[in-house]
């Protein structure tokens, strides 16, 4: 049984559709756009339009950008030499967030996911052997994640690439800060201690 108008209806079905948003947040997002001024639901609808119709993919890294080119891959300061290989845009920015990595970036859109259906053939993995076979890089950083298919990928991707000779290397993974070992499983550990460096 219906228990909203249909109009209130197919908007909590269009939220729920969001990735992690369940039923209840699908109804408090229609509820508060509904509660919104008429201004302010224009603008938001707008907005979304906006950006499905301007955002495309950089044609050199994949990385989301309003232009043919992202700022990251204009960027003349950045070291060409190295790219590193992230999984997804959200990704990109987690590692931009730390002000560490100085490098170019290539965006997959996804991994490989025998599961899901998603093979090489549907991420961008042909750009990526594209970019090393006509630039100059040095070191191509796999970071996907650490999980099955975040590694699978990962494995597959550097065995593409070792013909090219290019140095391929891995994040280390490892107890986070404010971690207790004790708590910590064993391929974490097994990670930590394969990863360690000198002090």
């Amino acid at each position: 049984m219906k228990y909203f108008a249909p109009p209130l209806e197919k908007l909590i079905e269009q939220f729920e559709r969001l990735p992690g948003i369940g039923h209840k947040s699908a109804q408090r997002l229609a509820f508060y756009v509904l509660s919104m001024p008429e201004g302010g639901a224009e603008e938001l609808a707008d907005a979304v339009l906006q950006a499905r119709r301007s955002i495309r993919t950089c044609k050199v890294c994949q990385n989301l950008t309003e232009n043919e080119v992202c700022s990251i891959c204009a960027d003349s300061r950045r070291d060409a030499g190295t790219i590193c290989v992230v999984s997804d845009p959200k990704d990109l920015l987690a590692i931009e967030r730390t002000r560490e990595y100085h490098g170019l970036y290539h965006v997959l859109h996804g991994v490989i996911s025998p599961l899901s259906g998603v093979g090489p053939e549907d991420i961008r993995v042909k750009e990526l052997l594209r970019r090393v076979a006509d630039t100059d890089v040095r070191e191509v950083i796999m970071a996907t994640n650490p999980d099955t298919e975040g590694e699978t990928t990962a494995m597959y991707i550097t065995r593409l690439l070792k013909p090219f000779g290019v140095k391929v290397t891995r994040l280390a993974y490892g107890v986070p800060v404010g971690g207790h070992l004790e708590f910590s499983d064993e391929v974490t550990l097994t990670r930590a201690l394969e990863g360690r460096q000198e002090i």
